[in-house]
């Protein structure tokens, strides 16, 4: 009897393993390297050939002699794996280039491309960058600005597991709206209405009944209509929601580390040193005023409901100038301003138990204490003239008993938008969604 086939998978010795451009440095001297990426760049001089080759991590440069750079029929965005030795060079980046190369197209665009990403700089404007979202994301300058999202969005979930709390993913079809009924987007599901989630305030508060701590990141939907630089319709929202606290202030002393730890992660990253950028640092204690007082001291009326845009950047050079922070915190928003489901102002209930962060000017947070007892909840949802039954799902938490709890939501793109101090909130988001684009 025969026993079973035995098979040999031999790799050959003659092709090295792939090496990116940003390990290029620490490459032996004279060995045979392999890259593999993007031509970002061709350059062709009387007496040699210049390919720059970008792959995910950076940058490499691949010299070409005048013979074999006829040969090679390639340009920009050809994507192509290179074979060469090696060999330093101060002016090279990294300081080492591939000399001697073979080069293997693996595939070539089908035309030019419309956006010359070898230049230091996108020229293009905004709307010509988001229809060619694919291409123009390829930029190092452009894709760093997601990677700084990407390294935020380890540094928030880094923290908060290093705080207890469980990550959790939450519906996005949703049979009631959170906030406003006004501001949902409705679609038609198997028969009866649904609508897309303005957040996942409802399911988050369920489950501190279950975990007692949670966080969640992902795309929630707003139907407002704001043509704007800070407002899109989908975006990426960063949610936490704790239980057994005292007030809302337990809620801004987890903020503040969470918002330490994305800043440390962003601080640490590649993208953040390529882009030069002066990462802020959060004060142990950040700068908080109450809402009575902040509309004191950006001349605004007293009964004001809200604090305007030009009152949020006043109240952020006061912070810079009088605290040296680029953070303030605000509490006490009105209760009639802020959801049914918000703690209000034990000593006062006219304000809220709740607070906005700002950075540099702009609000990036909203969070605050919850009610917790059932008994609270219908009385709040009467007084606002609807009717407990209609959230009779989401009341059955509290009904089996919850305990004091509050959490808080940041905005992703507009916390890279203000951390880069870019001037609109789309040059930060992948494919973003407003009232005018559906696509890419």
């Amino acid at each position: 009897m025969c026993g079973p086939e035995v098979i040999s998978l031999i790799v050959p010795v003659s092709v090295p393993e792939r090496v990116l451009a940003a390990d290029l440095a620490s490459a032996v001297p004279s060995s045979r390297v392999r890259l593999s990426g993007w031509v970002h760049r061709r350059r062709d001089l009387s007496a040699v050939t210049f390919l720059i080759v970008r792959d995910r991590s950076g940058l490499a440069q691949v010299v070409l002699e005048p013979d074999a750079a006829r040969q090679l029929d390639v340009a920009e965005e050809w994507v192509v794996d290179v074979t060469g030795t090696a060999t330093p060079n101060p002016v090279a980046p990294g300081g080492v280039e591939l000399t001697d190369p073979g080069v293997t197209v693996l595939s070539a665009p089908t035309e030019s491309p419309t956006l010359e990403l070898w230049r230091p700089t996108l020229k293009a404007s905004l709307p010509v960058l988001l229809d060619q979202a694919p291409l123009a994301w390829r930029h190092p300058r452009q894709r760093a600005l997601w990677q700084l999202s990407a390294a935020a969005l380890r540094g928030f979930r880094s923290t908060l597991d290093g705080l207890g709390f469980t990550e959790i993913q939450t519906p996005k079809i949703v049979a009631n709206a959170t906030e406003s009924g006004a501001n949902v987007f409705q679609l038609g599901y198997f028969g009866q209405p649904a609508y897309l989630a303005q957040s996942p305030q409802f399911y988050k508060q369920q489950l501190v009944g279950v975990f007692e701590r949670v966080y969640e990141t992902g795309p929630v939907f707003r139907a407002e209509p704001s043509d704007t630089v800070r407002h899109l319709a989908e975006y990426v929202s960063l949610d936490a929601e704790l239980g057994f606290i005292r007030d809302h202030r337990d809620v801004l002393a987890v903020l503040r580390e969470t918002i330490a730890g994305m800043l440390d992660a962003v601080r640490g990253s590649r993208a953040a040193e390529l882009l030069g950028l002066d990462v802020p640092t959060i004060p142990e204690e950040v700068p908080t005023i109450h809402f009575a007082d902040a509309l004191r001291l950006v001349g605004a009326p007293a009964d004001e409901p809200d604090l305007a845009p030009e009152h949020e950047r006043t109240l952020g050079a006061w912070a810079l100038r009088e605290h040296g922070s680029d953070f303030v915190a605000v509490e006490g928003y009105p209760m009639r301003k802020r959801p049914f489901y918000t703690h209000p102002q034990p000593d006062d209930p006219r304000w809220s138990n709740s607070f906005d962060l700002l950075f540099r000017g702009m609000e990036l947070v909203t969070g605050g204490q919850r009610l917790h007892r059932y008994a609270d909840y219908v009385d709040a949802l009467r007084a606002r003239g609807e009717s407990p039954d209609a959230y009779a799902t989401y009341l059955q938490a509290f009904a089996d008993g919850m305990p004091p709890h509050g959490g808080f939501a940041i905005g992703l793109e507009r916390f890279t938008a203000r951390l880069t101090e870019t001037d609109n909130v789309r040059r930060v988001a992948l494919y973003p969604r407003d009232l005018h684009r559906v696509t890419p």
